[in-house]
């Protein structure tokens, strides 16, 4: 593990291959990364970072994660979406942009790589807040989604109201607590949205300060109660920043994830830290 595991968010990491635009917003665009390894045909990996919906943290913090992914044979895409702190921010933008981007980056991605794209839903790999984003497109638009794979993810928002993660980052997002907007966290808290139909996987660190590894034991049991097909690992020794960092002990655990959400993959191995 690096001597500080934010190291990760400032490291460079060789420029995307292409940029495309999903809608007119200068937000609404991703980065794709072609894969650089011949092999198999993949379903394109969107990544959705983190950051608390902030307007501080983009998808650049992504790069050596989407690079790592691109060089073991998956083409990628870093989405990005408007953010709390920025003109149109916050609700409901944030999460429809998601959505939307989720929805067209298939067929944008196909077209700026062909041959190198499998025509089926993307895979979703969401870290943190994005983890949160993830899992509510898997449930609004689960036609659109060929798997999560949620490290870390902020998957209960009236306890991170309740905790006040990150200072009222949830309260940004949706525009206040839930007693002030119930609607709003009906329709965006995961925690809500239970049973999802997508497959998902859940990866947690123990030592996480920034989103309590408890967070992710209450949903995957509320999921698993729900009748979800759903598959979690908790990893002793791994903080939040480990999960997309590619130098950590835990990155094997996160590639095998991400592989065990392939159609012609059996599910991951319950040898790895698990509850």
């Amino acid at each position: 593990m690096p001597a500080d595991p934010r190291a990760v968010l400032s490291r460079p990491a060789p420029d995307p291959d292409h940029t495309v635009a999903y809608g007119d917003h200068p937000d609404q665009i991703a980065d794709l990364r072609e894969p650089a390894v011949s092999g198999p045909v993949r379903p394109l990996v969107v990544l959705v970072h983190g950051g608390f919906w902030r307007a501080e943290y983009d998808r650049r913090h992504t790069g050596p994660l989407a690079a790592a992914l691109a060089g073991l044979g998956h083409p990628v895409a870093q989405l990005e979406y408007r953010r709390t702190g920025q003109p149109g921010g916050g609700w409901p933008n944030t999460l429809s942009d998601v959505l939307a981007g989720v929805t067209e980056l298939p067929r944008l991605a196909a077209a700026a790589m062909p041959g190198r794209v499998r025509a089926t839903p993307p895979i979703l790999v969401g870290h943190s807040a994005g983890g949160q984003l993830a899992l509510y497109v898997a449930a609004r638009a689960p036609e659109a989604v060929g798997g999560v794979l949620a490290l870390a993810p902020v998957a209960d928002l009236a306890e991170a109201y309740r905790l006040d993660l990150d200072g009222g980052a949830v309260a940004e997002l949706l525009g206040g607590g839930p007693s002030e907007v119930p609607d709003r966290y009906r329709a965006a808290d995961p925690r809500t949205l239970v049973p999802m139909q997508s497959r998902t996987v859940i990866v947690h660190g123990e030592m996480d300060q920034q989103v309590p590894a408890m967070m992710s034991r209450d949903f995957v049991a509320a999921a698993r109660t729900a009748g979800c097909d759903i598959t979690h690992f908790e990893l002793p020794e791994c903080e939040h920043f480990g999960l997309i960092d590619p130098e950590s002990a835990a990155w094997p655990v996160v590639v095998a994830a991400l592989r065990s959400l392939h159609e012609d993959q059996r599910p991951i191995d319950a040898a790895s830290p698990t509850r």
